[in-house]
């Protein structure tokens, strides 16, 4: 998938309708299940008021216009105008660890990267302010970006034309994530379903505290199941798995062991009031996001764009 335009990449062309399809209000609501009712400086009262129609499905209490509602005698709601642009933090593991194999032939980081994508092409919709910030062992790197979604696009490809040398550091990205000081901005940290222990998960819900998270969690493929065309290697050492270890057996303890690891992280994480989307691949991942953003709206463009109905 590397290398691909989004023209030529049917996924990134879905994740390019995502901005493009969704009407403004939409995209709203599909954040705002994101980020929850996570509290706000903002005095959201004082806004102009963009937009008042009959309150339904997808609308949020706090949107009710009282007012309104009175003197026409119905529940009214308000879309009022964001005067401050929102700020969203996309962290991305770019540890060797990262370079590992997932179904279909993907590496774990391209799949990482087509979930920021998705992220981005909702925000962007939203004129919010993002950044990117790359961590492994021997650097942190935060890169502002300011820009449309071809430019955000282009912006990550550069970044991820490397040699990916490092080991992971996890703990610097969610210290680094522990240390942005706008309390109202949206982080994302994408990585694979190795890197986090009970330890992260702990601190991940401190940072929960303050802001919303959504975490990221790429599915690696199962070294013990024999997959046709492709050449099973470890990560790390880049070797490859003996035949003679790939069984029914073995292979179905892993899927038990991280199909249980999977589960207890999701249940923490919302505990803390955070929230995860895991996938094996670009396409797994993709369903995912629409899945969970279009609790927020029956907006029948997301059903389009899942079902490949793209622009």
């Amino acid at each position: 998938m590397i290398g691909r335009t989004p023209n030529e990449d049917p996924i990134r062309r879905k994740i390019e309708s995502l901005g493009t399809s969704l009407s403004l209000p939409t995209v709203r609501k599909a954040l705002g299940v994101l980020e929850g009712e996570h509290a706000s400086g903002r005095r959201g009262g004082n806004d102009d008021v963009m937009d008042i129609h009959v309150y339904g499905p997808g609308d949020e209490a706090r949107a009710i216009d009282w007012k309104a509602s009175a003197r026409l005698g119905r529940p009214m709601a308000a879309q009022r105008e964001r005067r401050a642009t929102s700020r969203v933090w996309l962290l991305l593991d770019v540890g060797r660890e990262m370079t590992g194999a997932c179904e279909g032939g993907e590496q774990a980081w391209q799949i990482a990267a087509n979930a920021l994508r998705m992220f981005a092409a909702l925000s962007l919709r939203r004129s919010d302010d993002i950044s990117l910030v790359f961590g492994d062992a021997a650097s942190i790197t935060r890169v502002p970006f300011h820009g449309g979604f071809s430019q955000f696009e282009r912006t990550l490809d550069q970044a991820l034309e490397r040699e990916w040398a490092h080991e992971r550091n996890i703990d610097a990205l969610l210290e680094y994530a522990r240390r942005i000081r706008d309390r109202d901005a949206l982080i994302v940290l994408a990585t694979d379903e190795h890197a986090l222990g009970q330890r992260h998960v702990a601190l991940i819900g401190r940072i929960a505290r303050t802001h919303p998270v959504v975490l990221i969690d790429v599915a690696t493929i199962n070294p013990f199941v024999g997959h046709a065309g492709m050449t099973v290697v470890d990560g790390v050492r880049r070797r490859r798995v003996p035949s003679f270890l790939r069984d029914a057996a073995s292979a179905e303890q892993v899927n038990v062991h991280r199909g249980f690891v999977a589960a207890s992280l999701q249940r923490e994480l919302a505990r803390c009031g955070s929230r995860m989307i895991r996938g094996a691949s670009s396409e797994a991942m993709f369903d995912e996001f629409v899945q969970l953003v279009s609790l927020a709206t029956v907006s029948p463009a997301f059903n389009e764009i899942r079902s490949g109905g793209v622009r």
